[in-house]
């Protein structure tokens, strides 16, 4: 029996590959696809998106969403993945064109048509936020809401407090964070380290020789050198595909995930977007109520993960190309 799966994206090259996961794995059917501002400005990655599933052939229902985050002004990050999200590559438009709803709309449509759906995040959630709002039974229909976002306890990518995706809508994040989804949050080091592809893994994939291998490393070249810029780390880095093969396969990629209490700081511009993760439970411990009084009664709202199984995210990956 097939999964259903709801995408939401901000699609950019490392988005398109995790989109090439959820679209080739066998037990997956692809619901929906909808494209937020993040990256690239949202009719950028609404291109982006099509021609991945065009490439994939693929005729899941795209949607385009929100073009800027809830009250703050759009950040893109064409620094890191192109011009057009994809290394300046210039693939042609797809053939198809995007679906006539709105992505929000889009969003409480297909999940109350597929109660259990498991919706997998890759971009700022400000489309996810939108629909909450407008529908918020739709946090109890979900079986899991994958997050790539945010940083459990240590350094972001955008700031030194923050990663990009929290820090795009920090306000957004909050609402999902706080809104009853089974929100499952893999934060920003899970591409770090040994989750990079070497220059050995790179050319494994290479060799694999398929239009989508081609792909994934070609729309990738200016996010190997942007990646070495920020983190002075040699490789590819990929986090929304680590986060989708925790999505695809959590029994064998996760290692390590716990329930916390998560709170997105909204008013600091120091620490905007920083995930505040409660790791040791010290927020709701009676022993803190002279400091933590107006937290005490805050009780987990998200599964954190905090070890993944390289070996195993990478095999995913080679999976799914050949």
């Amino acid at each position: 029996m097939s999964r259903a799966f709801i995408i939401d994206t901000d699609t950019a090259s490392d988005d398109a590959v995790a989109l090439i996961m959820a679209l080739r794995w066998p037990d997956v059917e692809v619901k929906a696809i909808t494209v937020v501002d993040g990256n690239v400005p949202v009719d950028q990655g609404l291109k982006n998106a099509l021609y991945t599933v065009e490439l994939c052939g693929s005729d899941v229902p795209v949607y385009r969403g929100a073009d800027r985050p809830l009250v703050r002004q759009p950040a893109h990050a064409e620094w890191f993945h192109g011009p057009d999200g994809f290394g300046g590559q210039n693939y042609p438009a797809a053939k198809r064109s995007a679906e006539s709803l709105h992505a929000v709309d889009a969003l409480i449509e297909h999940i109350k048509a597929n109660p259990g759906a498991v919706l997998v995040t890759l971009g700022p959630l400000t489309n996810v936020a939108l629909a909450l709002s407008k529908a918020p039974e739709i946090a109890g229909m979900v079986s899991r809401c994958v997050v790539m976002g945010g940083a459990a306890c240590v350094v972001g990518n955008v700031t030194p407090a923050a990663e990009y995706n929290i820090w795009v809508d920090p306000e957004a994040a909050r609402i999902v964070f706080h809104s009853g989804l089974p929100v499952e949050m893999v934060g920003w080091e899970h591409c770090r380290g040994d989750a990079v592809l070497t220059d050995a893994e790179i050319a494994k994939v290479r060799a694999i020789d398929t239009p989508l291998a081609r792909f994934t490393l070609d729309c990738n070249q200016t996010a190997i050198e942007a990646y070495h810029t920020q983190t002075h780390e040699v490789g590819l880095s990929l986090p929304d595909p680590v986060t989708m093969a925790i999505s695809l396969d959590p029994g064998t990629v996760v290692k390590r995930m716990s329930a916390h209490y998560v709170e997105i700081e909204t008013q600091s511009e120091l620490t905007r977007g920083m995930t505040v993760v409660d790791q040791l439970g010290v927020a709701h411990d009676e022993r803190n109520r002279a400091v933590w009084s107006h937290l005490l009664q805050r009780q987990p709202n998200a599964q954190v993960c905090w070890e993944v199984d390289y070996p195993r995210w990478k095999e995913i990956l080679y999976s799914v190309l050949r």
